[in-house]
């Protein structure tokens, strides 16, 4: 029986061409992350990824998490969930170390998939759907002297790359400055292009409400992240004071941290990452939480080809939200800014056409690691 015999955590980093930022005002000048390779010793090999500071998860992998799976049997993926969130939940039931759960957690599945010669959404329920539609997110805010002029560029840019939904950000400190660049973009793309909008939680709850009113006139999807992610009571006021919906939950961790926000409706759509929350296997839960309760699930995604992997085979799992003769499957996030790791890591790169992303039906996560790539911006 198979066991695994090596678990190694890959730190890598790209600068960026084109430095950008969002309401939080981090300049974002590399694109990192962390990959986490484990080894059976039959020599199959699963690929994983974190989310977050990579030299974190690395930490936690290296001194806590992967010295406690050497000798297990890979096939124990929910048994070794639930091991490693027990040793660790008396100082990290949140943040980091559920992000280096969640990549230990992905690489158990490819692994699992390999062996299996099966893609993993098979492993996890089957597939509801053998592509999805994406949407851009992008619109990031690059030069401050012309936010409009730059925001209806890029947008258009999408609209032609055949995007039939796009996220921009907003959050520029005055309610009339983002309704001013958002209602440009809006009439640029026109009113069958689907259009969201993510604050990085930067506002108060007045001006979130205040804010999202406005933006009802301009037929926005969804109000994403408009305020701090612990405020649940005021996610309560700012989804019942507005007819659009609100998202969030990129930055919430397991099905315990996500149970207030599902369970009391704070938010309409929540948007764990496959990355972030606790792994595949984790947010399976959290999607089956969430459809108990009528509430939607449409992932995060920010890193990688193995995290947008990851994101699709769990894509491919969540049944349509709700099942219809007219169904609205949950969309991919496909974010647009200049990352090495999402175009060239994988030796066939992930890629959308007019929009529509295919499920990998590849045995694993069906993606094949070039190692090259790895080794080219190694930092640890």
């Amino acid at each position: 029986m198979s066991k695994v015999k090596k678990v190694t955590a890959h730190v890598i980093a790209a600068p960026v061409e084109q430095p950008f930022t969002s309401s939080r005002g981090w300049l974002y000048k590399t694109r990192g992350t962390c990959l986490v390779e484990i080894e059976t010793d039959d020599g199959v090999v699963g690929w994983g990824e974190c989310y977050g500071p990579s030299a974190v998860a690395k930490a936690f992998i290296d001194t806590q998490l992967g010295p406690r799976i050497i000798g297990r049997d890979p096939f124990d993926v929910e048994v070794v969930w639930e091991d490693l969130y027990n040793r660790i939940k008396d100082y990290g039931p949140k943040g980091m170390s559920i992000a280096a759960i969640s990549g230990i957690d992905i690489a158990l599945w490819d692994i699992v998939g390999k062996s299996c010669g099966k893609p993993v959404h098979k492993l996890i329920g089957g597939a509801f759907r053998t592509e999805v539609q994406s949407y851009a997110t992008g619109l990031y805010f690059i030069d401050f002297d012309n936010l409009i002029g730059e925001a209806v560029e890029e947008a258009e840019g999408y609209v032609r790359d055949g995007f039939t939904a796009i996220k921009m950000k907003i959050g520029l400190g005055s309610v009339a400055k983002d309704f001013e660049r958002v209602k440009a973009v809006r009439d640029a793309i026109g009113p069958d292009i689907r259009l969201m909008v993510d604050a990085n939680h930067c506002f108060s709850v007045p001006t979130a409400i205040r804010l999202g009113r406005k933006l009802e006139e301009l037929d926005i999807e969804w109000f994403e992240e408009p305020i701090s992610p612990e405020d649940i009571d005021g996610y309560v006021e700012v989804s019942r004071a507005l007819d659009m919906a609100v998202a969030g939950g990129e930055n919430e961790f397991t099905r315990w941290g996500f149970k207030d926000a599902i369970v009391r409706k704070a938010m309409d759509i929540v948007q764990p990452d496959v990355c972030a929350a606790g792994g595949i296997t984790e947010c399976k839960k959290i999607a089956t939480l969430a459809s108990a309760h009528g509430v939607e699930c449409v992932p995060h995604a920010w890193g990688s080809a193995v995290g947008l992997a990851a994101t699709l085979h769990f894509l491919a799992a969540i049944p349509d939200q709700p099942p219809s003769l007219f169904p609205a499957p949950p969309l991919l996030e496909f974010e647009q800014c200049e990352n090495p790791f999402r175009d060239h890591l994988a030796k066939e790169p992930i890629v959308q056409v007019r929009g529509v992303v295919q499920i990998p039906t590849a045995p694993g996560l069906g993606v094949d690691v070039d190692r090259s790539i790895i080794d080219k911006y190694r930092v640890a």
